[in-house]
């Protein structure tokens, strides 16, 4: 049986190869769109609480993380016109592939938080949560597709992320972990697929 880590590096790969030609127009649209840098890098938690820098295509105006919260709240003023396209379909986690690649991530797992908010897990979910590679996709992501809006509604949207969203996310993890098999994780992106076509 393929082990998840040879079915990562194959489809992340593949995905790479395939995409690339995408991949370097979305590259050109950002560069022309807004100046800053084509990727964006954050300090994100992963397996074991090992940190890591996670690539995503650049959507925010440059240094925007000291303009604001580190989440994203409704239609929030930092995001550039090329980077609500980018959100909208999901375009901006494909550079991830490369972090799957690289061995810091899986094609689907948890996704990986900020230590800010790493710290509000409690510590036996946390120890399951973190037990696994964390994923470009996984059940929370398409649970809530619609968190920004969903944020955007709040009077204090980090206290709403911290106290309600973050808690049912937390819920998907680790149903997530409990279940997971490669049959699973292709039904889970395959799932993603459709939610964001």
């Amino acid at each position: 049986m393929m082990s998840k880590r040879v079915f990562d590096l194959f489809f992340a790969s593949l995905g790479l190869i395939l995409l690339s030609p995408l991949l370097l127009l979305i590259a050109a649209w950002i560069k022309l769109d807004s100046p800053g840098s084509i990727f964006f890098r954050q300090e994100r938690v992963g397996q074991f609480g090992k940190h890591f820098h996670i690539h995503k295509f650049r959507t925010m105006i440059t240094n925007a993380e000291k303009r604001g919260m580190q989440i994203t709240v409704g239609r929030d003023s930092r995001i550039t016109r090329s980077g609500a396209f980018l959100r909208s379909y999901k375009l901006d986690e494909l550079p991830q592939l490369i972090d799957v690649v690289i061995g810091t991530m899986s094609l689907v797992g948890p996704r990986p938080e900020v230590p800010k908010y790493v710290y509000y897990y409690p510590s036996d979910i946390r120890d399951v949560v973190l037990s696994v590679k964390p994923g470009i996709t996984d059940l929370a992501s398409i649970e809530f597709m619609d968190e920004n809006d969903l944020l955007g509604k709040s009077s204090n949207p980090e206290e709403t992320y911290v106290n309600e969203v973050l808690p049912r996310k937390l819920h998907y993890c680790v149903e997530y972990v409990q279940q997971r098999t490669l049959f699973f994780d292709l039904k889970v992106i395959l799932r993603t697929l459709y939610a964001i076509a």
